[in-house]
């Protein structure tokens, strides 16, 4: 009997660390093919170069998508979407799988559910039925409008993906695969490497034996034209905290031009300033950092699912994560340098926070192969109200 073929596409650094156990799970199934395409962000050595991580793991990469416009912008997410629907098309017409999964709500999965859905290929969504503050929203929506498996992290979404009308018996709490991660680092999570000397990375070195910081901050799409003033909020805030830190350069969004060049003109002002910036991380490598660090700060949903399993405390800032499901691990606050200040001293006053299993228990990548061997091949759906 010939093997189901599973096509996954990975187009960004995040959507790797949150699908890499359910890759590791089909790669491993007797009865599933993993077909495996990196496109987008995921490509690009400016934003992490998340593809070598992804051949160092040892997975096979069948076919390769550069479909990403320099910008930053609106403009430019508008067209990357289009280039990635006629490029993954002809992708899709070359391996011809039986599932394509796509994972979460950037801009560029977008490009995945629609040309899967046009070509009748059966589409299970990862992560769907979350609520945030940008344009993820309207994304992951409507790809859960055009999936036809539904692979939700948490009892929260799974009810939403309900209530927009899909089929119960395609609707499965798995739980989050990035949660999978968080189990393997918490049975082991000793700091034991050099992230300056394995990484590189930019700015002074640190004494990171005692506390440290860890931040990751992104552009909000809907607020892009705000991103310089955001991020100098925070940047200002760490400075005066004068604790080591370690920062995260942001995702490829609308808005990020503004986050990146703020930082680089706050590191030429601030050349001794207690912080080092990296471009990525190993997933696991990264979880360690975290679950060692006294907070993150930024709006990184690594802040609400991993932090969450790991009891890592976080002060999430604006509105990226607004309403999303969330344990008692996060303080949230504005865009506001006192404010920031005030919330990560709460938290080094305070120690770890209590973990929570809002997004699973560890074993959603398995969960989902099996699923994607059991589901029965459908492109077309009966929409229940």
């Amino acid at each position: 009997m010939a093997k189901r073929k599973i096509c996954v596409v990975v187009t960004a650094r995040p959507s790797y660390s949150r699908v890499k156990t359910a890759l590791k799970a089909i790669d491993e199934h007797p009865e599933l093919e993993l077909q495996l395409v990196v496109a987008a962000s995921a490509l690009l050595d400016r934003y992490g170069s998340a593809v070598q991580y992804i051949e160092s793991d040892g997975f096979e990469i069948k076919s390769r998508v550069f479909n990403i416009l320099e910008g930053e912008n609106l403009t430019a997410a508008a067209k990357t979407t289009g280039i990635g629907i006629l490029e993954l098309a002809s992708v899709f017409e070359s391996l011809k799988p039986d599932i394509v999964v796509t994972i979460a709500d950037r801009f560029e999965t977008m490009a995945t559910a629609i040309a899967a859905s046009y070509m009748n290929i059966p589409l299970a969504h990862i992560q769907g039925g979350e609520v945030t503050g940008n344009i993820d929203e309207k994304v992951r929506h409507s790809i859960t409008k055009l999936a036809d498996y539904h692979f939700v992290a948490s009892e929260g979404a799974k009810e939403r993906v309900l209530k927009l009308g899909e089929e119960p018996a395609q609707v499965y709490n798995t739980g989050c695969p990035s949660i999978d991660l968080a189990a393997e680092v918490l049975e082991n999570s000793a700091f034991d490497f050099d992230p300056i000397e394995k990484y590189g990375g930019v700015g002074r070195s640190l004494d990171y034996t005692s506390d440290y910081l860890v931040v990751m901050q992104h552009p909000v799409t809907t607020e892009y034209t705000e991103s310089r003033l955001h991020v100098n909020q925070t940047l200002e805030a760490i400075k005066e905290l004068d604790i080591p830190t370690f920062w995260f350069w942001p995702n490829v969004d609308a808005g990020s031009d503004g986050t990146s060049g703020a930082i680089r003109a706050f590191r030429e002002k601030n050349p001794d300033t207690n912080i080092h910036f990296f471009k990525n991380m190993e997933p696991q490598d990264f979880l360690r950092l975290l679950v060692n660090s006294c907070c993150l700060i930024g709006n990184s949903s690594v802040g609400i699912r991993e932090c969450a399993y790991l009891g890592v405390p976080v002060v999430n800032i604006g509105t990226r994560q607004n309403r999303r499901d969330r344990g008692a691990n996060v303080i949230d606050v504005a865009y506001d340098k006192d404010l920031i200040k005030e919330a990560i001293q709460s938290w080094l006053n305070r120690g770890k926070a209590d973990q929570s299993q809002v997004y699973g228990g560890g074993d959603a990548g398995k969960k989902i192969a099996d699923l994607l061997k059991e589901v029965p091949l459908q492109f077309h759906k009966t929409i229940i109200y």
